[in-house]
């Protein structure tokens, strides 16, 4: 068929050199033609008959890949291989050939390497619904397996124009490889600290992390090869280098969230001076307290027995063992706290003294409230500190409180006088 048309281009007068050329162009253009006509089949029929049979399965994967339009993405290789099996077939000039099949391999190349960024993207979103993937996040994987391929196409499409073998091309890296690490140095820097932080579970999007020298204090919202990004509480947000996570200490919260309770740790000041020995008058009054009477009965009979076997414990009570109305108000702390609906049981919980300072008398509470969120937790803790504030006169306690400006002026009204 093209030598008739070349000889139908001479028998019309043209010179057989231009004949050539004609016939070459008509060559091209019937390729172009194959091509594009493959490519309207493939997206017009092929591609809606794949759609269609995507709606009827009950599986959600292959819907996000229809949704991601991966296989109108993947069609686009179906032009290219039309050319590159049509071209030594239909032109003659074997540097025409060489080039055009080679275009065609560089146009190949990108498209499978788009297609298989979008399919490690589509994978990974896949993933990410499942609940392993809050335990064993991939994301850094993905990156690093998109940067691998990357690489791997670049010296393939080196390969493709150079028409050297891509392995002869990879012993030729060992001098440029010194000059490849200086360019790569912060992503594989980040690669490696990324692997370390997903294997070894130190960190997971949605944590809540505080990383003080970085200005970091807030919820995980993105893991990537390079960085990691925080939102604060005051709504900012904090970009850190992967690696620094890595390299440097930082404090995760996630194990509070776990465990399902969140510490109250804070201490009230008790006035030194207020401490005493509890007379009877005192313990008779709080007996009436339900949290204390079983405690005062009990400790009162064990005490009243230890001081009949010594001698001089009635003459001088500092001989013997009495109740004190700091020891009998941290007891109380103790039982408050036990019955309270929103401190956890099962965790660590004390009622403790400090060593005094001068701002008074350390008494911390130490216990977990089963709220982990911020506000509420907050609430809850200022309503145990408000009962226990208020409770402390019923004690013969006060809280201490550093003299203010108004003090010293009472204290020196009758001076005035």
């Amino acid at each position: 068929m093209r030598d008739r048309i070349h000889a139908l281009y001479v028998k019309m007068g043209l010179p057989p050199e231009m004949a050539g050329w004609f016939t070459e162009a008509l060559d091209v253009l019937g390729v172009a033609i194959i091509a594009v006509v493959s490519y309207f089949v493939t997206q017009r029929i092929l591609i809606r008959i794949i759609h269609k049979l995507v709606a009827r399965t009950e599986s959600d994967w292959d819907d996000r890949l229809v949704k991601a339009r991966f296989f109108r993405r993947i069609s686009q290789v179906v032009p290219a291989l039309v050319i590159h099996a049509l071209t030594p077939l239909m032109f003659t000039t074997e540097g025409l050939v060489e080039w055009t099949q080679r275009a065609a391999q560089l146009y190949m190349l990108a498209a499978l390497l788009s297609t298989a960024n979008l399919l490690l993207t589509v994978s990974l979103e896949i993933y990410n619904t499942y609940e392993v993937a809050k335990r064993f996040p991939i994301h850094v994987y993905i990156q690093g397996v998109k940067i691998l391929l990357a690489a791997a196409a670049a010296i393939i499409a080196v390969s493709v124009l150079t028409g050297q073998h891509p392995l002869i091309l990879l012993s030729g890296l060992g001098a440029m490889t010194a000059i490849l690490l200086l360019i790569s140095r912060d992503s594989i820097q980040g690669l490696v600290a990324g692997v370390q932080l997903v294997s070894n579970d130190m960190v997971r999007v949605g944590d809540w992390i505080e990383m003080p020298q970085e200005g970091a204090d807030g919820d995980v919202i993105a893991i990537t090869l390079h960085t990691v990004k925080v939102q604060n509480w005051d709504k900012t947000i904090s970009t850190i280098p992967t690696y620094k996570l890595v390299s440097e200490s930082f404090k995760n919260w996630r194990g509070m969230s776990e465990t399902g309770g969140r510490r109250i740790k804070r201490s009230i000041y008790i006035d030194i001076s207020t401490v005493q020995r509890c007379d009877q008058q005192m313990l008779d009054r709080l007996r009436q307290i339900d949290l204390l009477r079983g405690h005062i009965d009990t400790k009162q009979e064990e005490l009243s027995a230890h001081n009949k076997a010594l001698s001089g414990a009635d003459a001088m009570p500092i001989n013997g063992r009495q109740l004190t109305n700091i020891g009998l108000f941290r007891k109380y702390v103790i039982e408050y706290l036990r019955s309270h609906p929103m401190i956890k049981g099962n965790l660590t919980m004390m009622a403790r003294q400090l060593e005094p300072t001068e701002h008074g008398l350390p008494l911390q509470v130490y216990a977990f409230c089963t709220n982990t969120d911020w506000v509420p937790y907050e609430g809850i803790q200022s309503d145990i500190f408000d009962h226990l504030l208020a409770c402390l006169p019923e004690f013969g306690l006060e809280a201490f409180q550093t003299p203010s400006g108004q003090d010293a002026i009472a204290a020196l009204a009758p001076l005035g006088d």
